[in-house]
């Protein structure tokens, strides 16, 4: 492996550490496309999970019992119930059209918000049918395009709860997430012994990125923390949408 691959798989386990760590992931989307550069996507990503694996394990430690039981109850088993249709259907989706989709919404969602000046606590919360919706549709997203974090934040971010309480919740969510796609992503075979020592050997820069986040995290106000998510969900949602085109 190349010293450029090695730096371009350092800055994305950093970046993303520090998104999860301070963010909730909403970052985290740039990671595959920029390993990419010199690489495979499929390969991008079966290096990314198991890094994004170590990551969430650090994130909860960070953010221990801070999460919503509530909100976990709901969103972790209708995302199993996405990545498990992602699963069976990997072989005949359209990941252009299913990114172009993701990113519309994004944007749609975050400039609703912006340009009606509405604030959080203005939201209201979603219906039980309609959360299970975006959860599963995450966890969908998160397996056949690792883009799980717009549609899971349409949801969050109607939750209401406070900025720390929101990121444990996503690291719990997401740790759900990322291990259960370890088993389709195991059976696919696009994880081997040389993917996952790769990725070990990032465990380091993975530990200083979430350390990073969580430090940023308790030093922004809590109406700030959430003006960036807004931002990264519309940034997120025009690069899915590019991407998107781009594969046609």
């Amino acid at each position: 492996m190349d010293y450029l691959t090695i730096t371009l798989i350092a800055i994305a386990v950093l970046t993303t550490g520090i998104s999860k760590g301070g963010f909730s992931g909403a970052f985290g989307v740039i990671a595959v496309p920029l390993i990419a550069l010199t690489m495979s996507p499929v390969q991008a990503a079966a290096i990314m999970l198991p890094i994004l694996c170590i990551m969430d394990l650090f994130t909860i430690q960070k953010f221990w019992k801070k999460w919503d039981g509530r909100i976990i109850r709901i969103a972790i088993p209708a995302a199993i119930v996405g990545i498990t249709i992602g699963g069976l259907s990997a072989s005949w989706l359209s990941i252009a059209w299913l990114k172009i989709l993701i990113g519309v919404i994004a944007i749609g969602f975050a400039l609703n918000a912006f340009t009606k000046h509405i604030r959080r606590e203005q939201l209201t919360p979603l219906s039980p049918l309609a959360a299970r919706f975006w959860c599963a549709l995450g966890g969908f997203t998160s397996f056949v395009a690792h883009a799980g974090g717009p549609p899971m934040n349409v949801f969050l971010l109607r939750t209401g709860v406070d900025k720390t309480t929101f990121v444990a919740t996503a690291a719990l969510i997401f740790t759900a997430i990322n291990y259960v796609k370890l088993i389709p992503y195991g059976l696919l075979g696009q994880l081997n012994l040389d993917v996952i020592w790769l990725s070990l050997a990032f465990t380091p820069v993975a530990f200083i990125g979430v350390q990073l986040g969580a430090w940023l995290h308790y030093r922004v106000s809590g109406d700030l923390f959430f003006r960036v998510i807004y931002t990264l969900l519309a940034i997120t949602g025009v690069k899915l949408l590019w991407d998107g085109v781009a594969l046609f």
